[in-house]
């Protein structure tokens, strides 16, 4: 959008629009992402990069100003304001007049009077990032000038095998790409020196080390751990094993269960009772307890190998921890409060399940890992609660997101922004919702309405603790920085749904009266 702006300013009025730009994180959750531009008379004359792990970026074009006033004078309205303003018409004092009369060029060597007497740079064409590039560079540059600046040695990830933790591996497999080019000392366009000194102190390896590949990289900085339980599928126990594979990362696949079972004995022993699944004759209030004790454990093994790996593959330092749950499950707070959402940094916080979708199927066209495409098109699952699929290994697990949210994710999208950035709340929001949807009945618009503002009220208290993220989306539910609301709510809206019900009943009516008419 700000390049479009800058074009067309300059395309309607003439004149040259220099555009500078920040570059790399500012110790938070922003990250700006330089992009300088030179735009002429509505010609984008040059472009920097817009997502770079340089730190300086230098850009240049030559611009002819006769082009500048050649160009203005073929507006007309801009020749009616000339000719008003010189014969006094417009009101205006002659200081305002552009006079170049004092104008010449300082005497100089040949060279220089050659170049300065060259032509506006050619138009060169303007360079867009689409929204899967932005997903997935802009997380990963962030990603890079964190882990330099932190003084760490990598990450570690909680890798499931679903989309979101996919998507975070695949962000730091870019960011490998992004370090591994900028290591190329064969490669003037994009080498830096700087870049390569940190990767080499980043990854403990002598002054002369230059990476053979992306790989090579992602070996040292990223670790991934697959920690599975009886419940854990092995479909997704494949595609984590695969994909920490196809990106080169330290990945190691961790079962759990003895300390599932062993946390269980220890209730049992104190109360002489023990929880059962749902499915296994137990109360929902004891299938809950067992899924989160599961998720729970997972962010305790992940600090505990965040801590001991450097040490036991004979490197110092240590690890940050990476989150991967998205913005709409933070929203809808569809997620166990310290469990792998809990971390050092999360490149995903801000992102839309749908959107990281679009950015693995982009990342596996962008870098070949096929398993990425296979893993999009995965339904989202927690893989918590015993498998009711049958005895197929590699079938999809039972239990499905979406079916027990009672919401897409897809609709997540549209509350999330109706109640953040147009500030709605249940009333509006249902009446909005009843004009987009229209596809639906008023009292079924009405149900998803009210299940998502009960879901938003008794989690909300989740948003408190939430890992930084990078910002990216605008309806953000980060309490620490970007929606600073309440966390306690009524969870029942007593007047919000009864204005709802009243609203349903008049459209039933009103839909009975025209059917009469009919």
């Amino acid at each position: 959008q700000r390049l479009e702006l800058m074009v067309s300013a300059t395309r309607k009025c003439g004149g040259v629009y220099l555009y500078s730009n920040q570059k790399g994180c500012d110790g938070g959750r922003l990250y700006f992402d330089g992009g300088a531009v030179i735009v002429a008379n509505g010609r984008v004359l040059a472009q920097a990069p817009q997502f770079s792990l340089q730190d300086v970026t230098v850009i240049t074009a030559t611009v002819d100003l006769d082009d500048v006033r050649s160009y203005r004078a073929s507006i007309p309205s801009f020749g009616i304001q000339a000719v008003d303003h010189s014969s006094g018409s417009g009101g205006g004092a002659d200081q305002y007049l552009l006079d170049c009369l004092d104008t010449y060029i300082l005497p100089r060597d040949e060279a220089h009077n050659a170049a300065m007497m060259r032509t506006t740079t050619p138009k060169d064409a303007l360079q867009y990032s689409t929204p899967e590039e932005e997903c997935c560079l802009g997380p990963a540059c962030w990603l890079w000038d964190y882990l330099r600046r932190s003084g760490a040695a990598g990450f570690l990830l909680p890798l499931s095998g679903g989309a979101d933790s996919s998507s975070v591996a695949t962000i730091v497999g870019a960011m490998c790409h992004l370090v591994y080019d900028a290591c190329q000392e064969d490669d003037a366009d994009k080498y830096d020196a700087q870049v390569a000194k940190d990767a080499r102190r980043v990854c403990r390896q002598a002054d002369d080390w230059v990476p053979s590949s992306p790989q090579e990289i992602a070996s040292h900085v990223l670790h991934t751990v697959f920690m599975g339980t009886v419940n854990s599928s092995e479909a997704t126990t494949s595609r984590a094993k695969r994909l920490g594979a196809a990106i080169g990362s330290y990945h190691l696949t961790v079962p759990i269960d003895l300390m599932v079972d062993a946390v269980i004995k220890v209730f049992t022993l104190t109360t002489s009772l023990t929880p059962q699944f749902e499915s296994r004759g137990g109360t929902m209030t004891e299938d809950l307890a067992l899924q989160n004790i599961q998720a729970r454990l997972r962010m305790v093994t992940a600090y505990l190998f965040a801590q001991l790996l450097p040490w036991t593959r004979k490197r110092s330092g240590f690890l940050l921890v990476l989150g991967s749950a998205n913005v709409d499950e933070g929203l809808r707070g569809y997620m166990t409060k310290y469990d792998c959402s809990s971390a050092d940094l999360n490149p995903i916080g801000a992102i839309s399940k749908g959107d990281l979708k679009k950015m693995l199927v982009w990342a596996s066209e962008r870098y070949g890992h096929d398993v990425l495409a296979e893993i999009a098109g995965a339904p989202p699952t927690a893989e918590l609660r015993p498998n009711a699929t049958g005895s197929d290994e590699m079938a999809e697990h039972s239990q499905l997101d979406e079916d027990e949210m009672g919401m897409s994710y897809e609709e997540l999208g549209w509350f999330g922004r109706l109640r953040k950035l147009s500030r709605c709340g249940p009333v509006s929001m249902f009446r909005k919702l009843c004009v987009t949807w229209s596809h639906l009945p008023a009292a079924q618009v009405a149900e998803k309405v009210k299940r998502f503002f009960f879901y938003y009220s008794i989690n909300r208290h989740k948003m408190c603790t939430l890992t930084p993220s990078y910002h990216a989306e605008g309806y953000s539910p980060d309490d620490n920085r970007f929606d600073l609301r309440q966390f306690l709510y009524n969870s029942k809206w007593p007047r919000q749904f009864a204005i709802i019900d009243k609203l349903v009943s008049e459209t039933k009516t009103d839909n009975d009266d025209k059917a009469k008419e009919e």
